[in-house]
């Protein structure tokens, strides 16, 4: 059987990362500071990795 080939739009979906960063507080869920401080520490990894990547890519096309 032949493997799906996947759209290249498929690799350029950042709808999760998104998601990840502006979704809205569960009033259901309870809060501590450990959840909170691993869900920022989370996202602050994520930005850096982000800016690695342009950093990486601007790096290509300009030299």
């Amino acid at each position: 059987m032949k493997k799906k080939e996947k759209k290249i739009s498929y690799y350029f979906d950042f709808s999760e990362v998104l998601n990840y960063f502006f979704r809205k507080k569960d009033p259901k869920r309870k809060s501590n500071f450990s959840l909170t401080a691993m869900h920022t520490v989370n996202k602050l990894s994520i930005l850096i990795f982000l800016l690695g990547v342009v950093v990486i890519i601007i790096r290509r096309i300009f030299s």
